[in-house]
């Protein structure tokens, strides 16, 4: 019996692919249409999506993924990487299903290793029952923390977070910071400007191209209701915005916090916390529409300090090492990019 893959999209009908993200048991909405869309329509990224069916041309995996390049020319030839969020959906109940899973990983590799320097898995469950497999095709295992918080029970979420926590967002509710959902493009580019200063001045890695989010609104406008969307909160003050999250999420299973930003410096003073106040208004929606969990998308690596790792720690949650599954294409390209990433850094700081 056997075995089709194909990366060609018309061949993947967005009715069947989107049924079979929703009903697996790790199907998440960054496997789905509805993001390839949003790939789709930012600039310097390019969806690779791959199926694999039966004879019987039923639906047995997907695995979809995203070229990004910083630029065009010889900057984007040296930023290109392919990611992938979460990891490839395979039927757990077919008999060849590791099969399958060497399929779309094969397939991916034969798309992207021309185009992309790396390819980079974001494991967003256990994956080494596939391990083996990875293996074989050129990938190693990263360790990578990550955090998880039940969200099925709305007064337990709650009383997981820390009591400072919850001071902070008391009081920043009390001072006059507000939760909202934006009503126009201007608020998610003020949301953008902070999340891009941010970026270039803090966190110091690659950030999308505004069309990502321009894109990721437009689209999250039209398919509400659907169940696989994107929540942007933003926090405004005194008609100003000044922190928010962008949120994807698939209805009854998990809330993803993808971007999150605030001017806490700024407003700590006025005892207003809006990265805080952010982060908590995504948790609260995953908890009062009782989806499975909340997911931070990574807290950094293990026995490695990152401030990052404790803010959100105090919003509760359990730790996890999923890890990341990394293939280099191109060992030339790597080591020259690596280098040039580490003085790029160095420079920043002088």
């Amino acid at each position: 019996m056997k075995l089709n893959v194909t990366s060609e999209i018309a061949k993947i009908p967005a009715e069947t692919w989107d049924s079979f993200v929703n009903s697996h048991p790790y199907g998440s909405v960054l496997q789905s249409s509805f993001i390839h869309h949003v790939f789709e329509q930012s600039r310097n990224m390019t969806p690779v999506v791959i199926g694999c069916f039966d004879p019987d041309e039923v639906l047995q995996g997907i695995l979809l993924a995203v070229i990004i390049r910083e630029a065009g020319g010889l900057k984007g030839r040296f930023s290109s990487r392919t990611v992938v969020y979460g990891g490839p959906l395979v039927n757990e109940l077919h008999k060849r299903k590791e099969q399958i899973v060497e399929l779309l990983l094969g397939e991916l590799i034969e798309k992207v290793k021309k185009k992309s320097i790396f390819i980079q898995f974001r494991a967003l469950y256990e994956l080494s029952d596939y391990q083996h497999i990875f293996r074989k095709l050129g990938f190693h295992w990263q360790p990578r923390l990550n955090l998880l918080i039940d969200t099925k029970d709305e007064k337990a979420v709650w009383k997981g977070v820390s009591s400072g926590r919850k001071r902070q967002i008391k009081k920043s509710l009390s001072n006059g910071a507000k939760i909202i959902e934006p009503e126009n493009e201007d608020q998610i580019r003020a949301f953008y400007n902070i999340l891009h200063n941010l970026y270039k001045y803090k966190v110091k890695k690659p950030l999308p191209h505004w069309t990502f989010f321009r894109s990721t609104y437009q689209l999250a406008a039209r398919s509400s209701g659907s169940g696989v969307s994107v929540k942007f909160f933003l926090i405004e003050y005194e008609n100003q915005i000044i922190g928010g999250i962008l949120a994807p999420y698939l209805k009854g299973k998990a809330v993803y916090e993808w971007y999150v930003c605030g001017l806490d410096r700024h407003y700590k003073e006025k005892g207003i916390y809006p990265s805080v106040l952010a982060t908590w208004a995504a948790i609260e929606f995953a908890a009062k529409n009782k989806f499975a969990e909340f997911d931070f998308m990574g807290v950094g690596i293990p026995d490695k300090p990152y401030g990052v790792r404790d803010f959100k720690r105090k919003f509760g949650g359990h730790q996890v090492n999923f890890g990341r599954y990394v293939r280099v294409n191109n060992r030339w390209f790597y080591v020259a990019a690596e280098l040039g990433f580490n003085l790029l850094s160095l420079v920043k700081k002088i």
